[in-house]
């Protein structure tokens, strides 16, 4: 639906926000515009606030990302950050404990079994899942044994695992023929395979950010939401939005652009360039409000 830069035309009468491709996207932007107290801002955070760079551990949030959200959030009912991560990291990553005008942001981690706020700084958290302990002790020799150890590395999600391939001389290829031999061990274990930005994640079914950002937007009342992503997991995010709006709740789809993953691209509203653009966007729709 549009192309991967920030270059969208302005809209009518407002100099420096983007305007959406699409009709329902227009709708959901005026909708959140008319009445920021009722809407959610919802955000991915690795490739949508956090540039992605080959150490998910170094990975942090856009410098301008929390002052762009602190500016913003005040005057939105809330601003949720939804991610695979585990909630305490994408708080310590993206900086967001302490912040002045951030006191009602929520940060739905490992796809909502993690929930971390601000009013009480604190994680709570759905029993884990014991197929993923058991996939963590025989990840290491299964690897070893189908010879993909190398360029390839193991990162420990608490309630999840994933194996990352950026590394590796040939990331594609070492992706694509990890992706079958990792489904069958998850099965084993009655876990699931979620494929990301030359990342396979291992982790319980049942749970995805579709369901995470729908239970909470429904749970808050919201009247409209602006959901922006980056990567395939962010497609159950997108779809849980196009279906609230056959239920009257208005919502903008932001796709965080990127050269890797073009999916999103063709379902969004609007396609900016990578975090700084959703940055920009944001500061945009901020300096509309009253």
């Amino acid at each position: 639906m549009g192309d991967p830069t920030y270059a969208q035309p302005d809209r009518p009468g407002r100099p420096g926000l983007p305007e959406p491709v699409t009709p329902a996207g227009r709708d959901g932007l005026s909708a959140l515009l008319a009445r920021p107290e009722r809407a959610v801002v919802a955000l991915d955070f690795d490739g949508t606030l956090a540039p992605i760079v080959a150490d998910p551990e170094q990975a942090r949030a856009h410098p301008d990302a929390v002052p762009a959200l602190a500016a913003l959030a005040p005057r939105l009912r809330s601003v949720a950050v939804v991610t695979g991560r585990p909630a305490g990291v994408a708080v310590r990553y993206g900086g967001f404990a302490g912040v002045a005008g951030l006191e009602h942001l929520v940060v739905l981690g490992h796809y909502g079994a993690e929930r971390w706020d601000a009013v009480t700084g604190t994680v709570h958290a759905a029993e884990a899942h014991p197929g993923v302990a058991a996939v963590r002790a025989e990840l290491p020799g299964f690897l070893d044994a189908i010879d993909a150890w190398r360029g390839s590395w193991i990162e420990e999600k608490g309630r999840a695992v994933a194996v990352h391939t950026r590394r590796a001389e040939d990331p594609q290829a070492a992706f694509d023929a990890l992706r079958e031999p990792l489904a069958e061990l998850a099965g084993r274990h009655g876990l699931i395979v979620e494929p990301g930005r030359m990342v396979l994640e291992l982790r319980p079914p049942g749970m995805d950010k579709g369901v995470a950002l729908e239970e909470y937007l429904r749970e808050v009342g919201a009247e409209s939401v602006l959901y922006a992503g980056d990567d395939l997991g962010d497609l159950p995010a997108f779809g849980a939005v196009e279906k609230l709006r056959s239920d009257g709740v208005a919502g903008l789809l932001v796709c965080s652009g990127s050269t890797e993953v073009t999916e999103l691209a063709g379902r969004a509203d609007l396609v900016v360039d990578g975090p700084p653009g959703v940055v920009r966007l944001l500061s945009a729709i901020g300096a509309q409000l009253p």
